[in-house]
């Protein structure tokens, strides 16, 4: 059972955080977890890839981290469901592994409690484990009764655990729409976080940016080889476009570069603080229809042109959900061409909400208690 943290204790409650390596999306979800964690006087580590740990490094350089191998899940360009089905023992074979691995954790480090965004191995007999998902539904283009395969399949990994977060809100005002909204329940505890970005409402940052005319944000993220094949179309794109433009390639640990240019910036990556201020800066931001990235845009109150991942339903699904509130603009990989895709946007009757806050303080707060 966890302890409040305290003067007279011995120790604070030692909280590891570990997101799933698949994009840089969960890892950036769990930027306000340990930031909440922290400012709750809990002594954080985290875990990840070396690709996440100089994300998470640059955010928190005094955090103790903890090297744990990703599920190196790709793509390929075309037959996708064959490329991740093949991909299905290697998978298995991580959850077995980081399973073991996160028993030997916790009593080396004296571990207290687990929050695992998407790691279905992280789950624990005698602390409590906490699973952060918004997709407790996964959709595929079959439909029916293969979506009900892969929630029962879902389910049989996060009842491992001991409650599941959702980062969406509770009833119809939400932004994930059936994937966190399932005609069925996992048989854990199930907490409504409501919208969970690195950009919280309320946060004060030294400077706020406002609106350039006619500046574009283009931020890159996923899983390659479709990373790289939007980047290569964007480039050829932009370059004939007659306003500026921002690029965050999304590649934080990348030694490449592409040169900036008077109208066009490059980056391999940016800190959250100067990622927020170029969202607010630009006047359309451009980017995938991962959740993590909407979370983030719908929480700036930002208009947006949304591009899902070929093949990769669950940004396929969102696309289209988001499209049919009017939150965000989305077009297909295939159909995007920037000045086409601008002016079809200008059209478009954008009613981006505004969500209340999380109630991430209430969850960890009620995970003291509870367990």
């Amino acid at each position: 059972m966890l302890q409040p943290p305290g003067e007279n204790l011995l120790r604070k409650s030692r909280i590891l955080v570990a997101p799933l390596d698949w994009g840089l999306g969960h890892t950036s979800r769990c930027m306000p977890v340990i930031k909440e964690l922290l400012a709750q006087n809990f002594e954080v580590l985290v875990s990840g890839d070396p690709q996440q740990e100089r994300l998470l490094k640059a955010e928190f350089p005094d955090l103790p981290f903890l090297p744990l191998h990703g599920y190196g899940i790709r793509y390929s360009k075309k037959n996708i469901w064959l490329k991740l089905i093949s991909q299905v023992p290697k998978m298995m074979f991580r959850i077995r592994e980081e399973h073991r691995w996160l028993q030997e954790a916790v009593t080396a480090h004296q571990i207290d409690a687990v929050i695992s965004d998407n790691r279905f191995g992280l789950y624990h007999q005698n602390i409590p484990t906490v699973f952060i998902t918004h997709q407790l539904q996964i959709k595929t283009n079959l439909g029916g009764s293969s979506e009900k395969i892969l929630r029962n399949w879902n389910y049989r990994f996060i009842n491992r655990f001991t409650e599941c977060w959702v980062p969406d809100n509770d009833g119809p005002d939400n932004l994930a729409g059936q994937l966190s909204h399932p005609p069925a329940m996992p048989n854990i505890p199930v907490t409504y976080l409501g919208q969970l970005s690195r950009f919280q409402v309320g946060e004060q940052f030294s400077k706020v940016s406002k609106p350039r005319n006619g500046h574009i944000l283009f931020i890159l993220s996923g899983p390659e080889p479709q990373r790289s094949l939007l980047e290569d179309k964007i480039i050829n794109d932009v370059s004939h476009y007659q306003g500026t433009a921002t690029i965050v390639r999304g590649l934080p640990s990348s030694l490449s570069a592409i040169p900036s240019t008077r109208m066009i910036k490059v980056f391999n990556h940016l800190p959250a603080r100067e990622l927020r201020q170029e969202i607010e800066s630009a006047e359309l931001v451009i980017g995938r229809s991962g959740y993590s990235t909407i979370m983030d845009l719908v929480s700036l109150q930002k208009k947006a042109i949304l591009i899902p991942t070929p093949g990769q339903t669950e940004q396929e699904y969102l696309a289209r959900y988001l499209h049919q509130r009017h939150i965000a603009f989305t077009v297909a990989q295939k159909d995007f061409f920037l000045d086409g895709t601008l002016e079809a946007a200008k059209q478009f009757h954008y009613q981006v909400p505004a969500f209340p806050g999380s109630k991430l303080k209430q969850a960890i707060q009620k995970l003291l208690v509870v367990n």
